[in-house]
């Protein structure tokens, strides 16, 4: 019965960003439906906790495929 009301009750789809400081540095991480709109956040496949303090990993990052879909892609270093 519950995955019938899920099937019914679409939520919108929580994306996972990560603020970052002006040398690339992770700050805090948020899961929203829609892209923060102050600061630096970049969306992210998913979150790891040992990346705050460091550099992000350039394989972290979800860029936009050419059909303007989001797909967990890894940029090009």
């Amino acid at each position: 019965m519950t995955s019938l009301w899920n099937l019914l009750l679409k939520r919108p789809r929580r994306r996972t960003y990560v603020r970052l400081d002006g040398q690339g540095r992770c700050l805090a991480f948020k899961r929203c439906s829609a892209r923060p709109e102050t600061g630096t956040w970049v969306e992210i496949v998913e979150m790891h906790l040992p990346w705050l303090g460091r550099p992000l990993p350039q394989s972290a990052r979800v860029c936009r495929n050419a059909h303007g879909h989001w797909q967990p892609r890894s940029l090009p270093a």
